[in-house]
């Protein structure tokens, strides 16, 4: 059974910094591609970034420079570093795989930057 749980978000203000976690219960982890998402209110849901099994990154223009997917294939885990956090960051995270995300998503991490 796929089970993601994301944590690590919360308040913070702009230009502020919060690291977020991943814990991927997955079959053949190490291979997936794993993307972090996120959905703000009253908006779709959208792609931040992703990594590949081999540690190759990817990142939407909005988030280049101010944030960093990583992974750790031994804990089954990825994370996203976000440094320099504008208002419009703020959303509800995700973690999930890429390009085809499982369909049970976790609850998500919420992340608020307050101007």
């Amino acid at each position: 059974q796929v089970q993601l749980v994301e944590s690590g978000g919360g308040l913070v203000q702009a230009g502020g910094s919060l690291r977020l976690s991943c814990a991927a219960s997955i079959s053949m982890f190490s291979l997936s591609t794993m993307g972090w998402y996120r959905q703000a209110p009253g908006k779709q849901r959208e792609m931040v970034a992703r990594i590949n099994g081999g540690g190759d990154t990817i990142y939407e223009e909005f988030v280049k420079g101010r944030f960093t997917i990583s992974r750790d294939n031994a804990k089954n885990s990825v994370y996203l570093q976000m440094n320099s956090l504008k208002s419009e960051d703020t959303a509800v995270y995700y973690c999930n795989t890429y390009p085809v995300p499982r369909a049970h998503w976790g609850q998500g991490t919420q992340v608020t930057v307050s101007s």
